[in-house]
């Protein structure tokens, strides 16, 4: 999740992804990091079947740099826009 290009980044997993962004656009949880930055854009996000694969990918995410995970954003959506649209 970003509020804008090359913006605050929020990085997480869930088991129900059109649910967890919705939260995040109501901010549900008004005291979390994506409603203090108001992060309200899908800018990025991949799937997996098995849980702990999610939990693995999620660390070596975290792990890497900010560049790299703005280069793995605009590999794949380079206007940034918001991937949520059409759920």
């Amino acid at each position: 999740m970003s509020n804008k290009e090359n913006g605050t980044l929020y990085l997480g997993i869930t088991n129900n992804l059109i649910r967890r962004v919705w939260e995040h656009k109501q901010k549900t949880k008004k005291l979390s990091f994506t409603s203090k930055y108001n992060l309200q854009d899908l800018v990025y996000f991949e799937t997996y079947t098995d849980p702990e694969n999610a939990i693995l990918r999620e660390k070596q995410l975290k792990a890497g740099s900010r560049q790299k995970k703005i280069d793995l954003i605009e590999k794949n959506n380079p206007d940034w826009e918001d991937l949520s649209e059409g759920f």
